[in-house]
């Protein structure tokens, strides 16, 4: 889903007021490598709503190179000692080797970092995999971003909905893994086809509870 600028108005609000409650600095993270993949709804620019926030951001989604991690996280000039908090940023960095973009990708990414995001493959998969999941009755949460929709499993335990649906070569994945229960998570950033051709195995598990 993505945030109206109301609701992180509100969530605003409740960080100056625990600000002002414990004294201290309080921060905001705003993940955003989803940031261009939005079919419809503002993406407020959340630093302009709260100004002790950081923006991480990855070029890995809006040019689909899954699997590469390089990005850069921002640290606003309004952010409190931001000057202290860019070099923690920076620190981590080094400590963390492993977070180091080859110098080949950064090449890469500079080559491209002013190509326009095409969302209009993904927004059609959305439809494709909504309309299919409709006509056989699933209930569903209609993402207005990214490429993964929220499918309610038929069964409380998620984890054992989605080994059933291994069996008829669906590979969904059970919402445990991100903290609660009873949903499972779908991704349709396939071909067309792979979503078409997997109607009748979603047809099939849900006839397996009926």
């Amino acid at each position: 889903m993505v945030y109206t600028r109301e609701t992180l108005e509100g969530l605003a609000e409740v960080l100056h007021a625990k600000r002002k409650e414990f004294g201290g600095s309080l921060f905001l993270i705003s993940d955003e490598p989803y940031r261009e993949l939005a079919y419809g709804p503002e993406v407020s620019w959340v630093p302009s709503i709260y100004d002790n926030t950081l923006v991480c951001y990855s070029w890995s989604k809006s040019l689909s190179l899954p699997g590469d991690r390089i990005g850069y996280v921002l640290v606003p000039n309004e952010v409190e000692e931001s000057e202290r908090v860019m070099f923690a940023v920076a620190g981590a960095g080094r400590a963390l080797g492993y977070i180091c973009a080859p110098v080949f990708f950064q090449r890469v990414i500079a080559a491209c970092v002013d190509e326009p995001v095409n969302a209009s493959a993904y927004a059609a998969n959305r439809e494709l995999l909504t309309q299919g999941l409709d006509d056989l009755g699933y209930h569903y949460i209609a993402p207005d971003g990214a490429f993964y929709l929220w499918m309610q499993a038929l069964e409380p335990d998620a984890q054992a909905f989605s080994d059933k649906a291994k069996e008829h070569e669906l590979l969904l994945v059970p919402s445990d893994s991100f903290g609660v229960g009873g949903w499972v998570r779908v991704s349709y950033c396939v071909s067309a086809d792979v979503i078409r051709n997997s109607m009748p195995a979603f047809a099939a598990l849900k006839r397996d509870y009926e």
